[in-house]
């Protein structure tokens, strides 16, 4: 038997572990925040000769950061909606459903967001050429819309397969066809679920680089944006900036999406 005193060394040694490993992940990110406001525009020294915001002004005077900052967007709202019609469209029939080759279908729909996105990105790359198909926006969406339907199938079927049966046998009971059952019984029990994939799908989308790489043909996403500034340190300042405005951008879904998934939990408890 362990004493109280090995088990109080181990505790404070799993917190020690467990902050160094936090630190680790995050002193990058505000370091990075710090020498967004540095007044030197090359060396990262420390602590930093100034600080100045019009590093912030040169960035949002430049309209190939905004071009590459809509284009973000707009491929990360399409993907978003078409993983959530086709991610609950598929956690629907999977869910409930017994057929032969289920658990082949739950496999390769697991995929896209299990391989490397290199083998990801050669694939599409591959069968659009295949296909004559010419890389640009609605490439770099289906590109993206591979893994976001996984997320929001996940999530979906996850909450689907906590609804009793019983419920959608009641709501035909009482007379209700199959599009009322869906609007009255599970939509609402779902809606979470939905907005935490969603919400997860655009945050991911947003900042994906590598399958962008191989689907984007000479559309510049953000990240791409990023990618080619790596090779400028004379605008490591500029590219700073636009990190910090990343990070917010994909930061608020995705404390929205864990609130929202948490919320529900606690739901379901009580």
């Amino acid at each position: 038997m362990r004493s109280s005193g090995d088990w109080n060394r181990a505790s404070w040694g799993g917190r020690i572990a467990a902050f160094a490993g936090l630190a680790f992940l995050h002193l990058p990110v505000w370091v990075i925040l710090l020498y967004a406001f540095t007044t030197e525009d090359r060396t990262y020294q420390f602590p930093p000769p100034g600080l100045t915001l019009r590093w912030f002004e040169v960035a949002f005077a430049r309209e190939d950061i905004w071009a590459a900052l809509r284009l973000s967007l707009s491929v990360a709202a399409v993907a978003t909606a078409m993983a959530l019609v086709l991610g609950t469209l598929a956690a629907f029939a999977l869910a409930r459903s017994r057929f032969r080759g289920r658990d082949a279908i739950t496999l390769l729909f697991v995929l896209p967001i299990a391989l490397p996105g290199i083998i990801t990105g050669i694939a599409l790359l591959s069968a659009f050429k295949l296909g004559g198909i010419q890389p640009g926006f609605w490439t770099i969406v289906t590109g993206h819309a591979t893994f976001c339907i996984v997320i929001v199938h996940n999530n979906v079927i996850a909450r689907l397969r906590r609804l009793p049966p019983s419920w959608i046998e009641a709501s035909m009971d009482l007379g209700a066809d199959g599009t009322q059952t869906f609007l009255y019984v599970l939509l609402p029990q779902i809606a979470t679920a939905l907005l935490a994939g969603g919400m997860l799908a655009f945050a991911l989308s947003f900042d994906e680089i590598i399958v962008t790489l191989f689907t984007a043909g000479h559309e510049r996403t953000l990240p791409i944006w990023f990618f080619n500034e790596l090779f400028r340190p004379r605008e490591r300042p500029i590219t700073n900036v636009v990190a910090v405005t990343v990070v917010l951008v994909t930061l608020v879904p995705i404390l929205l999406a864990y609130w929202l998934t948490r919320q529900g939990h606690a739901d379901e408890r009580n």
